[in-house]
């Protein structure tokens, strides 16, 4: 673990056991082995980002009741959902250093483990009796099927724009994040302007979260990054890294790859040649720079809330996302 991480992980330590602690309770279901997988997926190396996110955002806006880490699971029990479903749709072997939930249970397991995890978080969000907060949560859902629908149709399309790649980032990963953000100050009672200001401080937030996560596909070791450098590329994801990357190549040259990749004659060689193309045109850098504006931006959306300890853990938790290596 990197001092990075061990600093974070430090800081929000009373955070995560708290959230860590309602997760560890019975999934309560009637077959074993929904439990099983449920204590083996959820209860893993995850960094908690959505429900911590959404319990800072509660209490910046006063929120006072016991039930808000109870609650800050839903956002943890949906993203389990999600993962669950994307590595079968992947081929995925590996999640968080170790084997996925597919590669030890099955394809219809993890399907249906994943169904259950998203029926787990609205049964958590119905007892907080509050339609504002179920109305986000479903819109946040549409928005992540949508997002996710898109990335596999557009899988090995070499003519992906820059455009329609914000636009799957948007759905399959951002709109969770900013849900959990105002969801927090939903359920506090705050005014609207309140509620878009954390909206958008998560919008924004969960972009950066997202151009960094693809990004450490071609530059972190899989130490760091729990799954081999490349897979994303190997499984035919075309994120912004490669788009960058294509657009720096004569047109010669740009179908000469994707000739290469979208045939089974790629090797091991040629994915560490086009990893370190990447590497070397300038692509890392110019996401760092857009991450790190979406990232400024977020922070802005904050200036409409007094300063305290909540304010500065979300803006120390803002940074964390341009900075981390895994």
């Amino acid at each position: 673990m990197n001092p990075e991480t061990r600093e974070f992980l430090e800081r929000f330590s009373s955070d995560f056991q708290r959230i860590d602690q309602e997760l560890s309770r019975p999934l309560s279901s009637r077959v074993s082995l929904l439990e099983d997988i449920g204590h083996y997926a959820v209860l893993g190396q995850g960094k908690r980002l959505r429900p911590l996110l959404f319990v800072l955002s509660s209490q910046l806006c006063g929120y006072q009741r016991e039930d808000i880490y109870r609650l800050s699971t839903v956002f943890e029990y949906i993203h389990a959902s999600s993962l669950a479903h994307d590595d079968v749709l992947d081929h995925a072997e590996t999640r968080r250093s170790k084997p996925s939930v597919n590669r030890v249970w099955g394809n219809p397991a993890a399907v249906l483990s994943g169904d259950f995890f998203f029926l787990k978080a609205f049964s958590i969000a119905v007892d907080s009796n509050n339609v504002k907060f179920l109305n986000t949560l479903t819109e946040a859902g549409f928005w992540m099927v949508e997002g996710q629908i898109q990335e596999l149709f557009h899988t090995h399309d070499w003519g992906l724009t820059e455009d329609k790649y914000m636009e799957i980032i948007t759905g399959k990963t951002a709109m969770l994040i900013s849900a959990a953000c105002a969801s927090g100050a939903i359920l506090s009672g705050v005014e609207d302007k309140a509620v878009d200001c954390l909206r958008q401080f998560g919008l924004n937030a969960g972009i950066a979260f997202q151009l960094i996560d693809d990004l450490l596909d071609y530059t972190a070791c899989e130490e760091e990054l729990g799954k081999p450098e490349g897979t994303d590329l190997r499984e035919g994801k075309i994120t912004l890294p490669l788009i960058y990357t294509l657009s720096n190549l004569k047109k010669a040259e740009r179908r000469q790859l994707e000739d290469l990749f979208k045939s089974d004659r790629a090797g091991d060689e040629d994915y560490k040649q086009l990893i370190n193309l990447v590497r070397n045109n300038g692509a890392i850098e110019r996401i760092k720079d857009e991450a790190k504006a979406y990232v400024d931006k977020a922070a802005r959306c904050l200036d409409i809330f007094p300063t305290s300890s909540s304010k500065e853990k979300l803006l120390e938790l803002n940074r964390y996302i341009v900075e981390r290596r895994h």
